[in-house]
């Protein structure tokens, strides 16, 4: 197997919900939500960056899909990292995120490796963690 993603999918309570947090609240770029006319088919695709795609579906939908049963969740299951350029950004984005509908879990400080970065929640409660790190800094 290679390693590589094409698709980071996330659980969601109310798409509608979700896709207007991502799309219009974050300003990720969609086609909006596709696939109503099947059961358990209607998802939403976000593009991130070459090759990689965000896609929103309801949690049920993934049950149903996975043949697992739909359990209770937990945040720090994971998170979703998003590394910009500068501290002013980390603090513009978390001002986004919460102007958006997300939850400020840590607000942005210095960190102790030399970075800077900060934590919120989407609707549903996913964590995203917005970081500054001098040693990876984003290509575009």
């Amino acid at each position: 197997m290679k390693p590589r993603i094409t698709v980071l999918t996330l659980g969601v309570d109310d798409l509608e919900r979700a896709v207007a947090f991502y799309g219009d609240g974050l300003g990720f770029p969609t086609q909006g939500i596709i696939g109503k006319e099947f059961e358990h088919g209607a998802v939403a695709f976000f593009d991130l960056q070459a090759g990689l795609k965000l896609a929103l579906w309801p949690r049920k939908s993934i049950a149903h899909d996975s043949g697992l049963p739909d359990v209770q969740r937990a945040s720090t299951e994971f998170t979703l990292g998003h590394n910009v350029s500068s501290k002013d950004e980390v603090d513009t984005v978390m001002q986004k995120a919460e102007k958006a509908g997300g939850r400020l879990v840590k607000p942005a400080q210095d960190t102790f490796w030399g970075g800077y970065a900060g934590y919120f929640q989407d609707p549903d409660g996913h964590l995203w963690e917005v970081v500054w790190n001098p040693q990876i800094l984003p290509q575009d």
